[in-house]
Parts: C-alpha cells; structure tokens; sequence
C-alpha cells in the first residue's frame, strides 16, 4: 500500500489502530517507515466498538498459518521467527470512516492474514 498512497482518492488518510503498547508501536512504524499515523489503542475500546473479537485457537492457528510458518522457516531458518508479544488471537479489521465520522466500508477479518486488497480498501475510500 506504501508505494499507492497517493492514488488516494481526496482527502482520505490511512491509519493505523494497533493494540501494541506504545514503545513498540513506535518503534515499528520507525522500522517499517510507516509515512502514516500509528495510533495506539491498548484497551481495545476501538477494536470492541467495531466489532473486532478474538479467535479461537483453531481460526487463528491452523493451516494457513502454520504454511506462513513454515514458508518463515525455509526462507530465515529459526532467525525468522520471533516469539509472539501481543494477543495472536485478536482479529483484525479494515474501516473506511466519513468525513461525517459514520462507518462507510468494514472488512471484519476471519484470521491473521484476512485482509482486503489495497484495491477494495481504495475503491470504497472513493465512494466515500
């Protein structure tokens, strides 16, 4: 999404809700270069208003991650894999928010890789 941002339609904006405590949300958006706000939300207020639940450990854990783990491990060797600090079984989410603050777009994630493609998230931006 980096290299797209400004294929933006308007004025829309990305942001970033994390659950992460603050160091280390900052100290990710200065490793990843993240040109966009991190905004840091350890209660999980935003997350429940939206909707956002946690996974079972089946939803979470099972088939395509363990592939993702294992594509990890024949690329990096153990050097790839860095045990968790966060909940691994809270879901994520993807919003487009209107001006007007009323909820335009939501993609509800079903798993850690469940995300829509930067494509969809643009195209309901535009709508807004």
């Amino acid at each position: 999404m980096r290299d797209r941002l400004d294929e933006l339609p308007g004025e829309a904006e990305v942001v970033l809700v994390t659950f992460t405590d603050r160091q280390q949300a900052l100290a990710y958006r200065e490793t990843n270069d993240l040109p966009f706000p991190v905004l840091v939300d350890e209660d999980r207020r935003t997350y429940r208003a939206y909707g956002l639940e946690r996974g079972s450990i089946a939803r979470v854990w099972g088939l395509r991650s363990a592939r993702r783990y294992v594509e990890i491990l024949r690329r990096d060797g153990l050097s790839g894999l860095r045990r968790p600090t966060e909940d691994t079984l809270q879901l994520g989410g993807d919003f487009v928010v209107g001006a007007d603050g009323t909820l335009v777009w939501a993609f509800w994630g079903a798993g850690p890789d469940d995300r829509p493609s930067v494509d969809e998230l643009f195209a309901a931006a535009a709508r807004e």
